[in-house]
C-alpha cells in the first residue's frame, strides 16, 4: 500500500467503527428515509443531520456490526442541519473529535458514511474553504461549512468528516444547493456548540446578523499597514436584506475582524459571540472596508428556525 492510502486507511480504522446507518420511520414503522450518524459520547448520543431526521416518528441505527437499536431524537437544529440521537445500544466505538479551527486549506480529509449498514463508505479530498455561509435546500442560511471535493456518496449525509489522524472536524451534510461533486460538512466547533444548547435547553437559540461570510487569510502588507493582530478573518460575500447587517451597514466585501474588541479569525468565533445573551443589544463589530478600520453597532435578532 502506497503512503497516502495508508494514511486514509488508517484514519478509516480509528473512526470508522462510530459511524451508523439511521433508518427514519413514519408512525406505521414504514422507512421513510435513511441517513449515517456517529457516535460522539459514550452514553449514545449521536451526531447527524436534521434532515436525516426531521420529521420521523421513529428512529433505527445500524452498528457496523449489523446489531439494530431503537434511537429517539434528542434535538434538532434544522438551520444548521444538526441532529442528535440517543440510543441504548453498546459496544461501539466513540469518535475523537477534533478542532476545525486547526484545518488549512488543502489539507486532506475523508467523508465516511454508512448508507447500508455492515460496512461504511469512504471518499478522499483536500479542504477547499473554510468558514462558509450557504444556502441550504430550504432557503436557509448555513454557516460555518468546510467546503471539499470529497464527494458525498448518496447515504453518507450525516457522516463524520475526518482529518489524517482519524478526528472528526465535520458533520457531512448534502443538503447545499449546487453542491454536486463537493462535499460540505457543518464545523465540528459549531456542531458541539449546538449540542450543548440542545442538550441544556431543548433548542437553539442564537443571535443572527444575516451575512455570508467566507473565511479567508490576511495579506501581510495589510495586516502591518492597519496593524492588526488578524491572521485570518471574515470576508463578507452577502448582506441579507433588511437584517441587523444591512440596518448597522455592513457591506458586500467586507472584511470583519473583531466582534466587541474580540478578534475574529474563523466563523466559530464570530458565532461564539452571538449567544443568546447578545440577542436585542447593541455589539461593535470591526470590518476592513477599502484599506481603512470601521466600527459599526449592529443589534443581533434572534434566528429563528425554519
Amino acid at each position: 500500500m502506497d503512503a497516502y492510502s495508508e494514511i486514509i486507511h488508517n484514519a478509516v480504522e480509528a473512526a470508522g467503527r462510530s459511524v451508523v446507518k439511521i433508518e427514519r420511520l413514519d408512525a406505521d414503522r414504514k422507512v421513510t428515509g435513511t441517513g449515517s450518524g456517529f457516535f460522539f459520547s459514550s452514553d449514545g448520543y449521536l451526531f447527524t443531520n436534521s434532515h436525516v431526521v426531521h420529521q420521523g416518528s421513529y428512529f433505527n441505527v445500524m452498528l457496523h456490526d449489523g446489531s439494530i437499536y431503537p434511537a429517539v431524537l434528542a434535538g434538532e437544529d434544522t438551520d444548521a442541519d444538526v441532529a442528535i440521537l440517543k440510543t441504548s445500544a453498546f459496544d461501539f466505538q466513540v469518535a475523537q473529535l477534533g478542532d476545525a479551527a486547526d484545518l488549512q486549506i488543502g489539507q486532506l480529509v475523508i467523508a465516511i458514511g454508512n448508507p447500508l449498514g455492515f460496512q461504511h463508505t469512504v471518499t478522499a479530498g483536500v479542504v477547499s474553504a473554510l468558514g462558509r455561509s450557504l444556502q441550504s435546500g430550504n432557503g436557509r442560511t448555513m454557516d460555518d461549512l468546510i467546503q471539499t471535493d470529497a464527494a458525498l456518496n448518496p447515504g453518507n449525509s450525516g457522516g463524520p468528516l475526518i482529518n489524517s489522524k482519524g478526528e472528526v472536524v465535520g458533520v457531512n451534510t448534502a443538503t447545499i444547493r449546487g453542491a454536486q461533486g463537493l462535499c460540505f460538512a457543518i464545523s465540528i466547533n459549531s456542531a458541539k456548540m449546538i449540542a450543548a444548547e440542545l442538550m441544556q435547553y431543548g433548542k437553539v437559540v442564537k443571535g443572527y446578523l444575516g451575512v455570508l461570510l467566507q473565511q479567508i487569510t490576511l495579506v501581510p502588507k495589510l495586516r502591518t499597514g492597519l496593524q492588526l493582530r488578524n491572521k485570518t478573518a471574515l470576508f463578507v460575500t452577502g448582506v441579507e436584506g433588511k437584517s441587523p447587517a444591512a440596518r448597522a451597514g455592513l457591506q458586500d466585501g467586507d472584511i470583519i475582524i473583531a466582534f466587541n474588541d474580540k478578534i475574529i479569525e474563523t466563523a466559530d468565533a464570530l458565532f461564539r459571540q452571538l449567544g443568546r445573551e447578545k440577542i436585542g443589544q447593541f455589539q461593535h463589530v470591526k470590518v476592513i472596508r477599502q484599506n481603512r478600520v470601521l466600527e459599526l453597532r449592529v443589534t443581533p435578532v434572534e434566528k429563528k428556525a425554519a
